[in-house]
């Protein structure tokens, strides 16, 4: 698969989790965890730009991106347009890095190893956008049912 291929599938869920967070319809509910539901939408968007600005932006893009996965997962009330905005410039990143690899890169090892064994880093790309789009359901499922 080429990286302008798996570009499209990126932008168009960082695109839909940016929809899912304008329709929260009181920003504060974005922040919410009730019972089973751990990790509110908020932490879920923030988690998704650290994630991907580090294992794409910082290992094959060389962005000098800075993580912080503690603070992904413990911030409280960051504003609904800074996280649109840290979406907004990680698509634009993206883009960036995503359009500059060759096939031959996609085929390099990654240059981290993520899993017990080495993998390519295309491998690496599609385990990125399925974990994406596994956290965009869950942003989806927690405004539809705590976002009253």
């Amino acid at each position: 698969m080429e990286a302008i291929k798996l570009l499209s599938f990126f932008e168009r869920d960082l695109n839909k989790l940016i929809t899912e967070i304008e329709r929260y319809t009181d920003e504060k509910n974005l922040w919410l965890v009730d019972g089973y539901i751990l990790n509110s939408a908020g932490n879920l968007a923030l988690h998704l730009i650290g994630n991907l600005n580090t294992f794409i932006g910082v290992e094959l893009g060389n962005t000098g991106y800075i993580r912080d996965r503690d603070l992904e997962f413990s911030a409280r009330d960051v504003p609904r347009q800074q996280i649109v905005d840290g979406i907004k410039d990680t698509i634009t990143m993206l883009k960036t890095v995503l359009g500059a690899l060759t096939a031959e890169d996609l085929a390099k090892d990654y240059p981290v190893l993520k899993f017990p064994e080495p993998s390519s880093t295309e491998y690496l790309l599609v385990h990125l956008a399925a974990h994406l789009s596994y956290h965009l359901g869950q942003v989806n499922y927690h405004r539809r049912l705590l976002d009253k």
